[in-house]
């Protein structure tokens, strides 16, 4: 299994409307950048990730699970664009914003740190376990 962060301007798509899609889940749709669509293209079926809230909130809020491998991004029919189905697995009793995140030393080297503009990208376990220790899990 690989880990992932997966971001979402909550006024967008938030954690709510993704528990609300419940077991059937939902495309993470609409990303437009070539470096996140790849990660998307290696996601296989029961990875997990880290649902993040943006903008003002910035800290993760959730966890996913990966239900779909890559396919055709419904959005657009453009066939460059592909995207993956999600649902949401848990709720983190304790949201760890990027704040907490950039002040822990063992997370310097994250993706989120050093390019947090990368909508989709890759958490290592190592990081995926700090994380879920700092949300209380």
């Amino acid at each position: 299994m690989r880990y992932w962060l997966f971001k979402s301007e909550p006024n967008t798509w938030s954690w709510q409307n993704q528990l609300d899609r419940g077991e059937t889940g939902e495309e993470w749709d609409g990303v437009r950048n070539y470096q996140a669509r790849n990660f998307m293209r290696e996601m296989q079926i029961g990875d997990r990730g880290f649902f993040y809230h943006s903008l003002k909130e910035k800290s993760v809020v959730g966890i996913v699970e990966v239900i779909a491998t890559a396919h055709p991004d419904s959005t657009t029919e453009d066939a460059r664009w592909d995207c993956v189905d999600i649902k949401a697995v848990e709720t983190l009793l304790k949201p760890v914003s990027l704040e907490q995140i950039k002040a822990d030393p063992r997370l310097s080297d994250m993706v989120l740190v050093r390019n947090s503009r990368l909508s989709v990208q890759p958490v290592t376990e190592a990081e995926w376990t700090i994380i879920c220790a700092l949300a209380g899990l």
